[in-house]
């Protein structure tokens, strides 16, 4: 199976990214206007965690907090894994379903270089299984 600098390079986007400071609000409208489920925090260029709407449920609404004035630093995720570019997906799976996660950083030489999500790691294992099937028919079918 592939490794996660493969996913990266298929999904050719940077993570979107806000500082601590933000408010969860306007956290929310960013990930609503991109369409996305998670944002990177940093303070310039350093990562301090990523927020994601499992966060706003569970950090902010189920704990009768303010969305217009909690800020994302105070409901972040900071103790993520990490995993490398050359790391394999299946390892990826393995590290989300174990610390039930959904969005993991990739640092490369202490860099943030992009997020994976379990989406991408589904994706990627159903283009791994359908080389796979179509090899195993070019094997057949010569």
């Amino acid at each position: 199976m592939n490794n996660v600098s493969s996913v990266l390079t298929r999904k050719n986007f940077q993570p979107v990214t806000v500082s601590p400071g933000t408010t969860v609000i306007e956290a929310l409208k960013i990930m609503a206007e991109k369409n996305i489920g998670s944002l990177v925090i940093m303070e310039g260029d350093n990562f301090q965690g990523i927020v994601t709407e499992r966060d706003y449920s569970r950090k902010v609404i189920l704990k009768g907090k303010n969305s217009t004035e909690t800020k994302v630093s105070e409901i972040m995720s900071t103790d993520l894994p990490s995993i490398s570019p050359s790391d394999k997906i299946e390892h990826c799976m393995e590290l989300m379903t174990m610390k039930n996660i959904r969005y993991m950083p990739v640092f490369e030489n202490n860099k943030l270089v992009g997020i994976i999500s379990m989406s991408d790691v589904v994706k990627e294992t159903i283009l791994a299984q359908k080389e796979t099937i179509n090899q195993l028919h070019s094997y057949i079918n010569s």
